[in-house]
């Protein structure tokens, strides 16, 4: 067997002290509505909720064997691949320095310290994490500690690779397709580099937040580039810049293999998720299944694996995913309306709106030396073909008004 497999299998081996096999779970609900067999790999259940423990652990590994007078890692992260950094420390009994930005949300540093225990120290520092980033490589220059980058090293994208190992064990063939997110690309150059070897004639999909896109933008390019805007919203993916050696083992793969999820439908994915399978996914462990759609035609009668990357998921922004899925559904808008400041007014506007209309938000701002007053509104209903009736109502009534949903800056600063 071919050397990266072998180390592969041994990492996979090892891992086996940590935690058993995540699950690997056929989906009758996705199964029946696309006519294939769809599994999910359940990383959401590992024990950090994330595959990033994987390849944290396998690093820390191998460096210990290597050196094992070792006993200082630090990392930069602001979500899973510290608190995978975090067991790892725990568990192999070393010190552990994990620098996090200042930013960062308070449920995650408290996970953090809660894997890592007596272990681990975190440091906040910087408001981006370039800056974070930055400070961790230099305290680790100036300590003499180990860095543990999250997905540009051969020992991580190793570790990860035992995803592949589990996936061919639990399904006892060959899989037609698997699907994988992508964000620095260290899963991906793991999962892909196994499979391949194992099981040459498994086809593959890669997913990317449209507002994260740097693995299309590197293969476009013919290597990695740096986005110069990145949507944050998927931040277990959204990163500015491909990792240089995954994309280095994965510049095999054509640009049509690559998938783009608007951040908006990733959140109807993980909705569905929850209330129909009870199944909690961050935004980036929701990349592989949102895409099935795309892929409807093209996976009938097949066995797809779906990679669930992470459920690391703070149910604090529950409200935010069900705001932007409405949105993407065409479920719920926002206008500016212009009221005619006339006795009557109101009752005329609020007679046009339907049985399944209604109001989410209304701010009115009464000015008395204009004829007309600014309405600030926000609509939902239950078929997105309704608001155009209320269109339609609103222009023969002499209305006027203007739709800001999808007017970024706009609807950010008023909703």
């Amino acid at each position: 067997m071919p050397r990266f497999s072998n180390s592969a299998l041994d990492a996979t081996a090892a891992l086996r002290a940590l935690f058993d096999a995540t699950p690997l779970q056929r989906n009758d609900h996705l199964s029946a509505r696309y006519g294939a067999e769809i599994w999910l790999k359940r990383e959401d259940l590992a024990p950090v909720r994330s595959y990033k423990l994987r390849g944290a652990f396998n690093a820390m590994r191998k460096m210990r064997a290597a050196n094992p007078a070792q006993s200082h890692f630090v990392c930069a992260s602001a979500g899973n691949h510290a608190q995978g950094v975090a067991y790892a420390c725990r568990h192999f009994g070393v010190q552990g320095t994990i620098f996090m930005p200042v930013t960062t949300p308070q449920q995650k540093i408290d996970k953090t310290r809660t894997f890592g225990g007596d272990a681990i120290e975190i440091v906040l520092t910087g408001d981006y994490f370039d800056q974070t980033l930055a400070a961790s490589q230099r305290f680790c220059s100036e300590v003499g500690a180990h860095f543990l980058s999250p997905f540009d090293d051969a020992d991580v994208i190793e570790g990860q690779a035992s995803v592949a190992v589990e996936i061919l064990d639990q399904l006892g063939r060959a899989p037609d397709l698997v699907i994988l997110p992508v964000g620095g690309g260290g899963l991906a150059a793991g999962v892909t580099g196994y499979l391949r070897e194992a099981a040459p004639g498994v086809d593959f999909r890669f997913v990317e937040p449209l507002g994260g896109a740097s693995f299309a933008a590197a293969l476009a390019a013919g290597a990695p580039v740096t986005l110069k805007k990145v949507n944050s919203f998927v931040d277990g993916a959204a990163v500015a810049r491909v990792g240089a050696l995954p994309f280095s083992r994965l510049a095999w793969v054509h640009p049509e293999q690559v998938l783009l999820a608007p951040e908006d439908r990733i959140c109807i994915t993980m909705l569905e998720m929850l209330n129909v399978e009870g199944i909690v996914l961050e935004p980036a462990g929701a990349l592989s299944v949102d895409v099935l759609p795309e892929l409807a035609g093209e996976i009938a009668g097949k066995t797809v694996v779906c990679v669930t990357s992470g459920g690391n998921f703070d149910f604090e922004r529950l409200p935010e995913v069900k705001e932007r899925a409405q949105r993407y559904a065409g479920l719920k808008k926002y206008f500016i309306l212009r009221m005619p400041q006339r006795p009557g007014a109101l009752r005329e506007f609020l007679a046009m709106l339907g049985p399944d209309d209604d109001i989410a938000r209304f701010e009115y701002l009464k000015k008395s030396a204009r004829n007309f007053g600014s309405v600030l509104i926000g609509i939902e209903t239950k078929s997105a073909a309704n608001f155009a009736r209320l269109a339609a109502e609103l222009d023969a009534a002499g209305f006027s008004y203007r739709d800001i949903t999808d007017d970024e800056a706009l609807a950010e600063f008023l909703v």
